[in-house]
């Protein structure tokens, strides 16, 4: 543990909060993908699969239990909840993740650590994770209408895996034999997908206006 990865890992919370705030607070899912929190939720299954019979430590159990169990209920409010549910607009969140799901699982199965099915599966949700928020950002630039949550929600989101390649940089040159090229690379790109989205809502900050993404 360090700095950069407590920071990484207190943004993603953080990120978390602000989403299930404006869910329980304002009764709204508005300018939140449904298809970006599914795919997260199976980003944390598949890379959890490790939850009972592997321990770490206490911080680690409780972060894995947090972040499976909100991405489950965010699903769950935005699917079925009687008055969030007609807030979600699915004319727009119309991303077909199948597109991202499949070629994520077939790279899994070639390029992986170990081909064990926990390590395929954990490879797996590294790949996805590293492209989850596309049907996110998508909506954000069909509908252009971004209120502060979800803004701060998408800009933390991204800000956690940037503070996380601070963090693999830390420890590529404190800790010996420490590389994880699948982890870097497909960080790296996640990271990137971000960089439209940080310009925007870093100029928008900057000048007081609402933020907008360009069609």
């Amino acid at each position: 543990m360090n700095v950069f990865r407590l920071a990484g890992d207190m943004t993603h919370l953080a990120s978390i909060l602000v989403l299930l705030l404006k869910i329980h607070t304002i009764k709204s899912c508005a300018g939140i993908s449904l298809k970006t929190q599914e795919l997260y939720a199976l980003v944390f299954i598949t890379r959890y699969l490790d939850i009972f019979d592997r321990f770490a430590s206490i911080y680690n159990l409780i972060m894995k239990l947090i972040f499976l169990g909100s991405s489950l209920s965010i699903v769950w409010y935005m699917r079925r909840h009687k008055i969030v549910r007609r807030s979600y607009d699915k004319d727009q969140d119309t991303f077909r993740y199948q597109f991202i799901v499949l070629p994520c699982l077939l790279l899994a199965l070639v390029i992986n650590h170990r081909f064990t099915f926990k390590e395929v599966m954990w490879t797996f949700s590294l790949y996805l994770e590293a492209v989850a928020i596309l049907p996110q950002l998508v909506l954000l630039q069909r509908t252009r209408n971004i209120d502060n949550l979800t803004g701060q929600y998408v800009f933390l989101l991204g800000a956690y895996r940037a503070l996380y390649i601070l963090n693999w940089i830390y420890r590529y040159f404190t800790e010996p034999s420490f590389v994880r090229w699948i982890t870097w690379i497909a960080g790296l790109v996640q990271t990137l997908l971000y960089a439209d989205f940080f310009y925007y809502y870093i100029l928008s900050w900057k000048n007081n206006v609402k933020l907008e993404l360009p069609a």
